[in-house]
């Protein structure tokens, strides 16, 4: 029996107080083209040990060019993409420890901002399973008193 192959991707979601980064994916992206995500990508082939961690954090600094602090783990899920790929996502919170974002390729991210939860789930070009994310990444803020 073949084991079927997966794409490994991570996210990191960043917050800066009460607003968190979120960047419009570029509409030349294969999976969900202008909608609302987090920074992040697939974890690449080299990168061996703490392999999600690295992957999220030179996804960050290649996406929007910040650097994260300590990372911890939100979520993880799996999906088909449209073109019958599967893929494991896996989230982290990122701490943010400063800078400004720069949205460095416009073909990956064609905007980006520091939006509160409620604003993020409240646009149009925010899937549902950013505004999942959106809505754990809160309720874990809030818990935490950040």
């Amino acid at each position: 029996m073949s084991l079927p192959l997966h794409i490994v991707n991570v996210e990191l979601v960043m917050a800066r107080g009460d607003r968190y980064l979120v960047i419009v994916r570029g509409e030349q992206e294969a999976h969900a083209p202008g909608t609302l995500s987090f920074p992040g990508g697939k974890v690449e082939a080299g990168e061996r040990n703490d392999a999600l961690e690295a992957a999220a954090r030179r996804e960050l600094l290649e996406e929007v060019g910040l650097e994260a602090g300590a990372l911890s783990y939100l979520e993880s899920s799996s999906f088909v993409t449209d073109f019958g790929m599967p893929v494991v996502s896996v989230v982290f919170l990122a701490e943010y420890v400063g800078g400004e974002p720069v949205a460095a390729s416009p073909e990956e991210v064609a905007g980006l901002a520091w939006l509160r939860a409620a604003e993020i789930c409240a646009r149009p070009e925010c899937p549902p399973w950013t505004a999942r994310v959106t809505q754990k990444a809160e309720a874990r803020r809030v818990d935490l008193g950040v």
